[in-house]
């Protein structure tokens, strides 16, 4: 079975730390920050949610497990499997931070792939 390094998330508007690959997994770029600024190593736009999944979450914790259970259904369709594919490619080669413009990354979508990828699955 191969290695997967440590995945982590962390707001993109937090200084890059330590020697992880940070990866940027929000559909849209976050305002007032500049590419330089940001510091990616890659834009995984998509694996994010779908625009009508993430509107009716809203960030609402009641409905994070139902989230949660919507998107990973999303990730099942081809396109954002093959971003999947491609980021796990990455855990096993080195530490990730998966990066995201919310306030709250701890019920986020980033949360979610985090969750997935660390478990391997």
């Amino acid at each position: 079975m191969a290695k997967t390094h440590q995945v982590r998330v962390a707001r993109v508007y937090d200084p890059p730390s330590g020697g992880a690959a940070r990866v940027l997994v929000d559909r849209l770029w976050p305002r007032g920050l500049t590419k330089e600024a940001a510091a990616l190593d890659e834009w995984c736009k998509r694996v994010a949610p779908s625009n009508e999944l993430r509107h009716w979450y809203g960030h609402d914790p009641q409905r994070f497990d139902a989230f949660s259970a919507r998107y990973l259904e999303e990730l099942r369709e081809p396109e954002r499997a093959e971003a999947l594919d491609g980021l796990r490619a990455l855990c096993r080669r080195r530490d990730v931070t998966l990066l995201t413009a919310t306030t709250t990354p701890d019920i986020s979508h980033a949360a979610v792939l985090a969750r997935l990828l660390a478990g391997g699955g």
